[in-house]
């Protein structure tokens, strides 16, 4: 089999897909979670300091 048939095969079956996108919503949600808490720490840092 040569690797475009595989990728194919995969792209083609919904429960993949499906997996796919929770993974990666799932990703992109922790990412926003953390930088919002990350600029959230920040915000309080700077007006702590004032």
């Amino acid at each position: 089999m040569q690797p475009i048939d595989i990728i194919g095969e995969y792209i083609g079956d919904p429960v993949f897909v499906g997996l796919l996108v929770a993974i990666l919503a799932f990703v992109f949600f922790i990412y926003l979670f953390i930088r919002r808490t990350l600029t959230g720490f920040q915000e309080g840092v700077q007006k702590g300091q004032r």
